[in-house]
This record gives C-alpha cells, sequence and structure tokens, in this order.
C-alpha cells in the first residue's frame, strides 16, 4: 500500500521552520511538516508562580490551540476558560518536554510562555508544536543574553517529537491524519538530540502489539528525531547553543 505523498515508511514528510515569522515575541518560528502548520511563539514574562516567588529559580509554561480553520470542519474556540481534554494534555505534553531540557535555576525569576497556535492539521500537530517551540525557544533566550548569559547556560540538550505507528502491520514515520485515523497502533516519541527519551505515548486501537513490533517502533522514531534536531541545528545556524 502506498503512502499518501508516496513517501517510504521511514520518511518524514517536508519540514521547515521560519524564524522570527512575527515581530513582537522574541522567539517565533512557523514550523511545518507536510499540510500540517504550528506558529509557535515564545514570550518572556517578569515573575514566577506563587509556588517559586523567592527561589530564584524560573519557570516555562506551555498553552496550545487550534484555530477554528485548522480542520475541514470549523473548529469553535475556547471560551470562558472551558477547554477540551485532548487541548489540557497537549499543552501540558508541550510544556514538560521542554522543561525537560531547561535549567530553570538558571532563568532568574522569569517565566517562558511556549504558545503553539495550529494554522492547520493534518496529523501530528503536537509533535510539530514541540519542534518548533524549541527553535523559538533557542531564539527568546538568546534575547536574554544579557541578563542570563548564553543560551547554552540554561539549556541541557535539544528537544524533538515524532508520531509512529502501526498501519497494515507495517512501521510508518510521522503518519498523517488519514494514517493516524487508521493505525492499529499510535505513538509520539519526544527525546532530545542526545538520544534520551523524555516521553513515550502509545496505545493500540482494536489491535495488540508485541516487543518487536515496539522495538522497531521506538527504532523508527528515533531515526525521525535525528532528522528533526539535524534540521532544527541547520535552522538555527551560528545560533545552535550546543556548539563549542
Amino acid at each position: 500500500m502506498t503512502r499518501p505523498l508516496g513517501r517510504a515508511n521511514e520518511e518524514l514528510r517536508p519540514l521547515s521552520f521560519e524564524r522570527r515569522y512575527t515581530r513582537q515575541a522574541p522567539g517565533s518560528v512557523l514550523a511545518r511538516m507536510g499540510r500540517t502548520t504550528v506558529l509557535c511563539t515564545c514570550c518572556v514574562e517578569e515573575g514566577v508562580p506563587p509556588f517559586l516567588v523567592g527561589t530564584g529559580k524560573g519557570w516555562l509554561s506551555a498553552e496550545y490551540g487550534m484555530l477554528p480553520g485548522s480542520t475541514d470542519k470549523r473548529k469553535q474556540r475556547d471560551r470562558g476558560g472551558k477547554i477540551d481534554g485532548r487541548t489540557v494534555e497537549i499543552q501540558r505534553l508541550i510544556g514538560r518536554s521542554l522543561r525537560a531540557v531547561v535549567r530553570l535555576d538558571k532563568l532568574g525569576e522569569r517565566t517562558l510562555w511556549l504558545d503553539c497556535d495550529v494554522l492547520e492539521a493534518d496529523g501530528g500537530t503536537r509533535t510539530a508544536s514541540i519542534n518548533g517551540a524549541f527553535v523559538a525557544l533557542v531564539d527568546a533566550l538568546t534575547s536574554l543574553k544579557s541578563a542570563i548569559g548564553p543560551a547554552s547556560n540554561v539549556l541541557k540538550d535539544s528537544v524533538a517529537a515524532i508520531s509512529v505507528g502501526l498501519l497494515d502491520d507495517r512501521e510508518l514515520l510521522d503518519l498523517e491524519y488519514v494514517e493516524d485515523r487508521d493505525a492499529q497502533v499510535d505513538m509520539n516519541l519526544v527525546m532530545t538530540g542526545s538520544g534520551e527519551f523524555i516521553e513515550v505515548q502509545g496505545s493500540g486501537e482494536e489491535a495488540t502489539f508485541s516487543r518487536g513490533q515496539l522495538d522497531r517502533l521506538l527504532k523508527v522514531g528515533k531515526l525521525g528525531v535525528d532528522a528533526i534536531t539535524s534540521k532544527q541545528r541547520e535552522t538555527l545556524g551560528s545560533s545552535w547553543p550546543f556548539d563549542a
């Protein structure tokens, strides 16, 4: 069975990060993975949540949303403080993923806000959000250099995320919506650039999977994370924080 776009099983969709997409936020990136398009911004706010006041530590938080025209049927906006469960789950995932590579004690009492707004959804919106958010985070930290030093003082590693799945007993990388919809197993991986796992989310849909299949999915996912990390590094160029 041929994949959409004629991709190989272990091939990413076309991937790009457009930095400085908007002018106001110190970090602003338009992330594209195939047709999935997410605007990721990182803003810096002086001050921290009450539980951190006086500790000298900073904080990082994330919000995620899908714009009304991002899907084939209009998605209603969240109003009156009511946020659907999927949105809450994804924004918590984004926050956890980025905090895993940030030395909060090096920020001072500042809060980094990562906002990920989906402009068009075709599968993998949470992974595209994490990938773009990291690039936006680096640019925002670079803007704080006079206060906190280089971004490498704050960042322990890079972070990237990818979806993998089983469809017709094939291990597939970077699922589009039609593949995600029909997959027997759907999994999202969040990893550091050095290959450490941050989060593994996986489940069978009216199906089970073996240890061997799980191992192969993780191997395919690692290939995807490596390719995304390489693209993040290329996009950031001299701002990449991990070179000597």
